[in-house]
């Protein structure tokens, strides 16, 4: 299903409806950016480097089994899906990116001097862009809960291997963020983790310097039968990290195998309560 806005000329999102209890969520995969949008910015944010590129390609494996999949089509520079609607920071005292970034991970403005969105612009793309997709999201966690019970939420992200402005040195290749626990089985970031430290090949932290975004955190609910888990994946395990971001091929058929097995173990342990 495609839902389209006529002001802006672009789809939405894409929601693909399955029938296992398992909704992926990708809400930094879309590069689109409206021309009205675009005539503000600088060339910086028309490269779209901060995409969680090719994520779609490297999940495609879940569709075997019966996910749904929900993916936008406008780049997080439009207005970041996985952020509160009040633009409250998600890790007080850290540095982070907002509900309309201003700045790119490296610090590059994304606008024009003194063509940054006001108050105004800010509710406009709340409505028109973020407001759809939570919509799409809670509808879709209400099908198949009312269906199966319980549903595992997959929140999929992925991130360059070096961001200096976020975090020291190189950032472990599995991330796997519950709010601390809160949003998904007791244990289960842990698990995931020890999952990819046994396979060898990879490093995995659980509820580390990724706990989670908004989208885990608030609908993730255990007790209503939703568990959600983010993985915030370093794109070196499956594509280069430089423009013009090209996947990559032999990476991606190395890794995508160990994301599907915790995507499964995840499920299961979901399942079985």
């Amino acid at each position: 299903m495609d839902t389209t806005s006529s002001a802006a000329a672009v789809p939405l999102f894409t929601l693909q409806q399955g029938t296992a209890p398992l909704l992926i969520s990708i809400p930094h995969v879309g590069t689109a950016i409206p021309d009205d949008i675009a005539a503000t910015m600088t060339p910086a944010a028309r490269r779209v480097d901060d995409c969680d590129w090719h994520l779609d390609r490297l999940y495609a494996f879940a569709a075997r089994f019966g996910a749904s999949f929900l993916m936008p089509s406008c780049a997080r520079y439009v207005i970041d899906l996985n952020r509160p609607p009040d633009g409250a920071s998600l890790y007080p005292g850290q540095d982070t990116t907002g509900l309309l970034p201003l700045d790119t991970f490296d610090r590059e403005p994304l606008y024009e001097p003194d063509r940054q969105p006001d108050a105004a612009e800010v509710a406009r793309r709340l409505d028109a862009y973020w407001q759809p997709y939570h919509e799409a999201l809670v509808a879709e966690l209400g099908v198949l809960t009312a269906r199966h019970g319980r549903v595992l939420l997959w929140e999929a992200h992925s991130i360059r291997s070096e961001v200096p402005r976020f975090f020291e040195g190189r950032l472990p290749d599995f991330n796997f963020g519950t709010a601390d626990g809160a949003s998904a089985l007791p244990g289960l970031a842990d698990e995931l983790a020890t999952i990819v430290a046994g396979h060898g090949g990879y490093t995995a932290a659980a509820n580390g310097r990724f706990k989670g975004g908004y989208i885990t955190r608030a609908y993730g609910k255990p007790e209503a039968g939703v568990h959600a888990v983010q993985l915030e994946l370093a794109q070196c395990t499956y594509m280069h990290e430089a423009p013009p971001y090209a996947y990559d091929e032999a990476r991606a058929a190395q890794v995508a195998p160990l994301i599907e097995s915790v995507v499964q173990a995840a499920l299961s342990r979901v399942i079985a309560g």
